[in-house]
């Protein structure tokens, strides 16, 4: 599933893609991508405007206009595909967005379980993100630390709530985690000042490298490289992975680097 340095990544295709080109044609080519917008209503408010800086906040992408706003969320399976016109359309293509400069701008998505909303203006964001937490990447420690001192229930629920911070999915979470010493399943409120700053740390850290990398990357020296083998193996002291369920995740850890309390 993407999770904020996928999508970070996408805000990169559509920057370098389309940033200062004007929509030529917007082709909807499977309309179960729409949500709150039909087919003409999004031609009518998209072609002939350009499109500006493109923004993200958590999972989602906002591609400004200066009058309407795009505003994508990627599912499990969404993706941006920057290429031409004249490119043959791939089956999982759902809506093309021709542009200037022999340009066309591709939402490709297998499985559907998002798509794309039309904010006309900032209160119409304002109900599409107003839920949204602080995002991971830019959220100061004194906030992060706020929002975990306030949440009821597991550390890695309140992680991947977006509603509290938004971004972080299961991959980045369980990877932050080892990281940081602490056990999944441990109370958020209980941290310690000293847990809390370490997580904040190591989080920052973690998204560092992962957007850099436009994705969580699978290396052997993560967590997240050996999540997913036969026998998998700490790649920090050797110690068997534990699997459970939380909040209908899979969750991985570490009982030796991150014991109980």
């Amino acid at each position: 599933m993407p999770e904020l340095p996928d999508v970070e990544g996408f805000r990169q295709v559509l920057e370098s893609c389309a940033k200062g080109r004007v929509v030529r044609h917007v082709d909807v080519r499977d309309a179960g991508v729409l949500h709150g917008v039909g087919v003409r209503g999004l031609r009518d408010a998209l072609e002939g405007r350009r499109f500006g800086t493109p923004e993200r906040h958590g999972k989602w992408l906002l591609a400004r206009t200066g009058g309407p706003t795009l505003v994508l969320h990627f599912g499990m399976t969404g993706r941006l595909v920057c290429g031409r016109p004249e490119d043959a359309v791939e089956p999982h293509d759902r809506v093309l967005f021709t542009l200037g400069g022999n340009r066309q701008l591709r939402f490709r998505d297998q499985r559907k379980l998002q798509g794309l909303w039309l904010a006309h203006d900032d209160s119409d964001l304002d109900r599409l993100l107003g839920r949204q937490g602080p995002d991971a990447m830019a959220v100061d420690r004194a906030d992060f630390e706020a929002v975990l001192s306030s949440r009821r229930g597991h550390l890695k629920t309140a992680l991947t709530d977006q509603s509290a911070l938004a971004g972080l999915g299961n991959l980045l979470a369980d990877e932050i985690l080892w990281r940081a010493r602490l056990r999944p399943d441990r109370p958020a409120r209980e941290l310690t000042q000293e847990d809390r700053r370490r997580l904040y740390s190591e989080m920052r850290r973690t998204l560092r490298s992962a957007v850099s990398a436009g994705c969580v990357p699978p290396r052997d020296s993560w967590l997240t490289g050996h999540r997913d083998d036969p026998d998998p193996r700490c790649p920090r002291c050797g110690s068997g992975l534990r699997r459970s369920r939380m909040a209908g995740r899979g969750t991985v850890w570490c009982p030796r680097c991150q014991p109980e309390g």
